[in-house]
């Protein structure tokens, strides 16, 4: 993983050559000579937060429509009676 330094003139001159360091690893953005800013692909930002893919993300695979998915159904009284009278 190459971690890349870039001051924010650089990063604006050329924002398509930060694009592609972020590629390789994490760019890093400075503001005066010191770290403001990180940039990184989604796949990194997804893999350091945890968070995998939205479920309409999920289903807009290629292959969704092979998941077998059986949603259980509601039972019970979802939504009990209000009392007005108070």
């Amino acid at each position: 993983m190459a971690i890349t330094t870039l001051s924010s003139r650089e990063f604006n001159r050329d924002t398509g050559q930060a694009k592609k360091a972020a590629r390789q690893g994490p760019v890093f953005i400075t503001d005066r000579g010191r770290p403001a800013h990180v940039l990184l692909t989604i796949e990194e930002y997804q893999a350091l937060t945890g968070k995998g893919k939205s479920l309409a993300e999920a289903l807009a695979m290629p292959d969704a429509g092979a998941v077998e998915f059986e949603p259980p159904r509601l039972t019970g009284n979802l939504f009990p009676p209000f009392d007005f009278s108070s």
